[in-house]
């Protein structure tokens, strides 16, 4: 379990991305693209990315380049995705190719490259001026025949979870914002807990804490590997469905958890008091507040209080419950 201590400035600094981050989404797509998990959330969107990867003739900057610098479920570099990459594609490969000689040998020394690779891997550990650019050039290319033509929609994905995470911030703080987060992880103050497979402590001592949703983050939130820079926690969204995927099947919904059940969870999508879900549904307080209760009982919602009233919020389980997204 991955164990974030936080002291009381790290509560007043923690605060969330304003929207997805390009580098992060690039090594994570890299990792989607070749994993064997989630092939109903991704399945669709594999197929599409190989058939663009081919079409650009990209093959060999994938294999002999961007895989192996972005093993699945091991380390990969932090220097792939660095805090600038929030202020964009060119920003974060700027400041990638910016990286320090020393933090360069460090980092490409941890990652398990094969041997017909290891002249390259020394030259890039170097900071060769060359190499470092042609890794620049060459995540701008994927990005932009693999990621550039979903980036409205995805964008749209990661501004609804944002908007619903600021409300929670507004009303109820960041012990709030951080329990809304139940069950991708656990808010024990002063800890959040990560199930992952590591046993491992970071404290922020003072840094705060970034929050920065993903569209290609499976399951569990990441961290960066090294404790010393800047703490960021990369979140996930509900899958992302390719172009011409299957519609949301509503039905099936509500034949598992109850027509009334599925309405409320779906009118939560953006954070709503039990007054406000009664008036929208047409039902009664007492009743939205038994069926919150069930769905707070199964982690398809958060409540959080806000003076009197009671803010009822979509987990990231409820979303992907609604989608339809069953997992591996």
């Amino acid at each position: 379990m991955l164990r974030i201590h936080f002291t009381g400035v790290d509560l007043v600094r923690t605060r969330l991305a304003s929207g997805l981050d390009p580098m992060w989404e690039t090594v994570l797509s890299l990792q989607m693209l070749r994993a064997r998990y989630g092939r109903g959330a991704y399945g669709d969107w594999r197929r599409q990315a190989r058939t663009a990867v081919r079409a650009a003739g990209h093959g060999r900057l994938l294999r002999e380049v961007l895989f192996p610098l972005t093993p699945d479920a091991t380390y990969f570099p932090d220097f792939l995705t660095p805090p600038e990459g929030l202020l964009g594609l060119r920003a974060g490969i700027e400041a990638m190719r910016a990286t320090p000689r020393r933090r360069l040998r460090a980092e490409v020394a941890r990652v398990e490259l094969p041997e017909r690779l290891m002249p390259w891997a020394r030259r890039l550990a170097d900071a060769d001026r060359e190499v470092l650019a042609d890794l620049g050039a060459g995540i701008a290319a994927y990005h932009r025949v693999v990621l550039a033509a979903d980036r409205e929609r995805m964008a749209g994905y990661a501004e609804a979870d944002l908007a619903r995470r600021a409300r929670l911030l507004r009303t109820a703080g960041t012990e709030g914002l951080l329990a809304g987060f139940m069950p991708m992880m656990r808010w024990r103050p002063p800890v959040l807990e990560i199930p992952k497979p590591m046993d491992r402590d970071l404290y922020l001592g003072g840094r705060g804490l970034v929050l920065v949703p993903s569209c290609f983050c499976w399951l569990n939130p990441i961290p960066l590997a090294d404790p010393t820079l800047p703490p960021t926690l990369i979140y996930p969204l509900r899958p992302v469905p390719a172009e011409g995927a299957a519609a949301e099947p509503a039905a099936a919904l509500r034949r598992l958890i109850g027509g009334t059940r599925a309405r409320v969870l779906e009118a939560a999508a953006d954070g709503a008091t039990t007054t406000e879900l009664a008036r929208r549904l047409g039902l009664s307080a007492a009743g939205v507040s038994a069926h919150t209760r069930v769905l707070r009982e199964a982690g398809l919602i958060v409540s959080v209080r806000d003076a009197n009233a009671v803010i009822h919020t979509r987990t990231p389980l409820g979303d992907a419950l609604l989608t339809g997204v069953e997992g591996d």
